[in-house]
């Protein structure tokens, strides 16, 4: 070994340094991948429902999610809710029969959530309905999709990019923690 060489333990604590840089580097490209498939991903549902024929149908979104003008969640519609159309209304489609199915064995349809939240964050449709965000907003042009699927990554970063974009003397409330995590 000639004075100029660093000696050999020194040479294999690079290494494996560079080994984690490496691992470290194809896992975050991993996890962006994958969260960005999930993000594209339509959740499989128990009926192959279609919002573009109710769109159609002159029906608006808070119609069948009334409880986002009056709660903290906007909710599934109920098969109560569903079937106080579909009682007579395109009761031989195929979609239907299946929704009264569920409706005549008293059982509720487990629709799979498309977006759902942490429970360490708190969301409220109300106040963004009021502040005129409209529904498309953060969940797209529902009524053109054949299936529902998230369009944006609902993460931190997103809601503080809107909350920072509002009229500044809005922003520091917006922006506080608790106005988000309680």
């Amino acid at each position: 070994m000639s004075h100029n060489e660093p000696p050999v333990a020194p040479r294999r604590a690079i290494r494996r340094g560079l080994l984690v840089v490496v691992l470290l580097t194809v896992a975050t490209g991993a996890a962006i991948v994958i969260t960005n498939a999930r993000l594209a991903a339509a959740p499989e549902q128990p009926i192959d429902y279609n919002h573009s024929t109710h769109i159609e149908a002159g029906i608006q979104c808070l119609y069948c999610h009334g409880q986002a003008s009056r709660s903290a969640v906007a909710g599934i519609p109920s098969v109560e809710r569903c079937m106080g159309c579909h009682m007579v209304i395109a009761t031989e489609d195929e979609t239907v029969q299946q929704l009264a199915a569920y409706w005549e064995q008293g059982e509720p349809i487990p629709w799979v959530p498309v977006n759902n939240q942490p429970d360490f964050v708190y969301f409220s449709h109300r106040p963004h309905l009021g502040g005129g965000i409209n529904c498309e907003t953060c969940h797209g042009d529902v009524g053109t999709m054949e299936q529902t699927k998230p369009v944006v990554r609902m993460d931190m970063g997103w809601c503080l990019d809107c909350h920072t974009d509002q009229e500044p003397e809005h922003v520091t409330r917006l922006t506080d923690c608790i106005a988000c995590h309680k």
